[in-house]
């Protein structure tokens, strides 16, 4: 990449955020009144006059609406809550109905549990003090997108964010970036976990992350995932060997007799609500898994399954009922498919 940076461009580079709302050439910070007017009253326009929008609760606000031809490249964004899944984030290109990202915020950035704030160090995701959430995913569009928050809370809240994107001519054959959320709680007994279902078009898929609640004691990452590419029906093309392989970990993530926690540029885990005894139940883990220098391409279709999977007495596999979230991350060139209904807020909750 960094050779990238040493050649000529046509490239205007334009930036969303409250001091900028339309991302005009020459227009940021032109506010005389906003958010911060009495912070700024003695210095006036240019200093910081409008740096985050307010959401209301039960209300819905365009964080971007822009026309054009493009990408984007990077955002950030944070709030003054802790309102965690609460917040609805949606992503729509090309004036489709359908929003391509529709997932609770802390959960596109792999922190599920706002109340237990975990740094990730990832190359497209990063968590940084303090909930500086970031995403360097690439998103390209032909005709606009729209960024859409939902404050599904019962406060207002304050939104920082910044949305950095490029005006550019892109290729004919790029594809449309998508994120869906899903979430059993409790998963029934001897069913797989659906991480993505029912996607058609072409495309790769690109990352996954798992919140997992643990409500028995012992390991419980044996389950296998599964990719079921273009028409696989009983068994699939990719069957992974365990849950902690699949995120790049290994034997339990168990270094002396305790989980371990890493970030890293493509895998990572965290612990979170933890109890002081390794093993032992009611106890939540985030995994993440990135695609990036190894996507999962599909031509027709794709389905994606994992099996939640433990032990019982003499050595013989329990299948579990744990509480799981995932999101799933791919690139298509489908804005055709229709997602699950969003669970309401009592069934978003974490308890």
């Amino acid at each position: 990449m960094l050779n990238n940076l040493t050649l000529k461009k046509k490239i205007r580079t334009f930036s969303v955020s409250p001091e900028n709302l339309a991302g005009e050439r020459g227009c940021g910070g032109m506010a005389k009144e906003g958010t911060a007017s009495y912070a700024s009253r003695e210095l006036g326009q240019g200093w910081k006059v409008n740096p985050y929008i307010v959401i209301a609760a039960d209300e819905r606000c365009d964080l971007a609406n822009i026309t054009g031809q493009g990408a984007i490249k990077h955002f950030w964004i944070t709030d003054n809550s802790k309102a965690g899944r609460q917040l609805i984030l949606r992503i729509y290109f090309d004036g489709a109905k359908n929003p391509s990202v529709e997932v609770p915020l802390s959960d596109f950035f792999a922190n599920a549990d706002y109340l237990e704030y975990r740094q990730i160090s990832s190359l497209p995701i990063c968590v940084n003090p303090k909930r500086g959430l970031n995403c360097y995913f690439e998103m390209p569009y032909f005709k606009s997108f729209r960024f859409e928050l939902e404050n599904r809370g019962v406060a207002s809240c304050h939104v920082y964010y910044q949305i950095d994107c490029e005006e550019k001519e892109i290729p004919e054959q790029s594809l449309y970036f998508h994120a869906q959320f899903r979430r059993v709680n409790p998963l029934p007994y001897m069913q797989n976990y659906v991480i993505l279902d029912n996607v058609r078009g072409n495309g790769q898929y690109v990352g996954t992350y798992m919140h997992w609640g643990v409500k028995s004691n012992g390991w419980w990452g044996e389950g296998e995932i599964k990719f079921f590419i273009d028409g696989d029906t009983d068994f699939p093309s990719i069957c992974g060997t365990g849950t902690e392989d699949y995120f790049c970990g290994a034997y339990n993530f168990d270094v002396g007799g305790k989980y371990t926690e890493f970030t890293t540029p493509y895998s990572g885990l965290s612990k979170v609500r933890a109890t002081d005894e390794t093993y032992r139940a009611q106890r939540y883990f985030n995994m993440y898994r990135w695609h990036v220098t190894d996507p999962i391409y599909f031509e027709e279709n794709l389905k994606v399954t994992i099996q939640a999977l433990g032990w019982r007495s003499e050595g013989r596999y329990l299948p579990l009922q744990d509480d799981i979230s995932s999101v799933a991350y791919w690139y298509s060139d489908n804005l055709d498919d229709e997602y699950p209904e969003l669970p309401d807020a009592n069934a978003l909750e974490i308890v």
